[in-house]
């Protein structure tokens, strides 16, 4: 499963939720029919039965919310959707998720540590590795040469020292 968002809080009255999205563009999550809804691994999945983007954030109904009540009880929970269900990457393009636990070496062959999170700054994303000491490296071609995901490694322009 690939979180998408995240159920924030109930909207109005009649079982709606509002939701923050995590996807690049805010109507994202608008193009999955069914949400998987869950915390920790526990999923369960959920049809749309409309959404819409709202301000800042998407509000929906879903099978899973048929009431203000339910809807407040699934304030927190993760909304996630089948890995399967995503469009395959462009070339030279990566989900997130695909990066996270790679391995980090730099051009002279050092083991910088594996990648832990990815940060978005607005400029470019920053991946951030961490080993014997935490590297923050953006996520650009001056500095990030080679992607090898069948091999799980990354190879950066970066020194240790950095």
């Amino acid at each position: 499963m690939v979180v998408m968002g995240q159920v924030v809080a109930p909207y109005g009255i009649k079982g709606w939720i509002k939701v923050r999205s995590f996807t690049e563009a805010l109507d994202g999550l608008l193009d999955f029919p069914v949400w998987w809804l869950g915390a920790g691994g526990d999923w369960r999945e959920s049809r749309v039965i409309e959404a819409s983007v709202h301000g800042k954030t998407i509000v929906a109904s879903i099978e899973a919310s048929p009431d203000r009540n339910a809807a407040e009880r699934l304030t927190g929970l993760q909304i996630a959707v089948p890995r399967s269900s995503l469009p395959d990457a462009e070339e030279g393009e990566y989900y997130w998720l695909d990066l996270i636990g790679l391995r980090v070496i730099n051009l002279e062959g050092v083991a910088l540590g594996v990648v832990d999170d990815i940060i978005e700054t607005g400029a470019n994303d920053v991946l951030q590795v961490k080993g014997e000491k935490v590297h923050l490296i953006p996520f650009v071609s001056q500095f990030v040469h080679e992607v090898d995901r069948k091999n799980g490694l990354i190879r950066a322009d970066w020194g240790a020292d950095y």
